[in-house]
């Protein structure tokens, strides 16, 4: 199968890519400027360099490549840019998404878009598929609304949902387990907040879900995260136990004395029945997860 990713440059984009390649599909890895990919050796494997929020760029690409399956993996995902630079991140999450689904409505793609748990308000956490959204930052917004075009979709459509995603970076940008690591190996202190729960997401379970998807075709939306609840602040000090760092710098704040642009969902967290019945996905523990990352 011929599959064309968005955000291949990033942090799940490596992953993914390297789990459809041993699969022997071909792939069509995008990203803005250059391939920071080690995969140029592989036949199957093709980069070009592609802004998803640029029509005519986009047009280029699918005309070129005419993709089997989409999966759109690219946005702008910090929650405090989006939120002061609201209208890069309409344009970048849901201009980007409705250009990427009208391109492949034209080649009847299969498409799989990646989402987030920030389309939840948090008040009660551990949420169904079905559950009612209300995001309470721009950010979520612009994820709900883009989910809502790719709803409306005609051909096949999936919409993974996920949280909070954790592992060793091989390209892309660090994540909460990588960042504390490198500030108390400085010596530094890092604020981390304590009261926001998740279900924090094991990048390679991530990309191992999204392949299932892509090759048995699951339509509908899927809750893909860990199985162990735990807030940043507990992530933070298994780190420093772990690595045998001093975890006196890690400072515990919560809404009340740290302040963010965006407002964060408190309790989000992820029922996964429906990912384990249909995938057969089954997610790795955090304290598993925690030493691949640092492996």
């Amino acid at each position: 199968m011929r599959i064309l990713l968005t955000g291949a440059n990033g942090f799940l984009g490596y992953y993914l890519t390297e789990q459809l390649l041993r699969k022997g599909h071909e792939v069509i890895a995008t990203g803005k400027g250059d391939c920071r990919l080690p995969f140029s050796a592989d036949k199957n494997f093709t980069y070009a360099s592609m802004d998803f929020t640029d029509p005519f760029a986009v047009h280029d690409v699918f005309a070129k490549y005419s993709p089997d399956a989409v999966v759109h993996a690219g946005a702008m995902s910090r929650v405090d840019e989006c939120e002061q630079n609201q209208w890069q991140a309409y344009m970048a999450n849901v201009e980007g998404t409705i250009t990427m689904l009208l391109n492949a409505e034209e080649k009847k793609s299969f498409f799989v878009f990646v989402s987030t748990d920030f389309i939840f308000d948090g008040k009660q956490g551990m949420y169904k598929e079905d559950d009612a959204p209300g995001p309470v930052n721009f950010y979520g917004k612009t994820k709900l609304e883009a989910e809502e075009a790719v709803k409306e979709y005609e051909y096949g459509w999936a919409i993974v949902r996920t949280i909070l995603v954790y592992g060793k970076p091989q390209s892309g940008k660090d994540n909460i387990l990588t960042v504390v690591k490198s500030k108390l190996e400085k010596g530094e202190e890092y604020n981390v907040v304590g009261d926001q729960v998740r279900t924090p997401t094991f990048v390679e379970d991530l990309a191992t879900a999204i392949l299932s998807i892509i090759e048995i075709k699951a339509t509908g939306v899927y809750h893909i995260g860990g199985p162990d609840v735990l807030t940043p602040y507990e992530m933070a000090l298994a780190v420093a136990d772990y690595l045998h760092l001093d975890k006196s710098l890690i400072k515990e704040v919560n809404r009340k004395n740290f302040s963010q642009p965006a407002i964060r969902p408190l309790k989000t967290g992820f029922i996964i029945d429906k990912a384990n019945k249909k995938l057969g996905f089954q997610p790795i523990s955090f304290s598993e997860g925690l030493k691949k990352t640092f492996s």
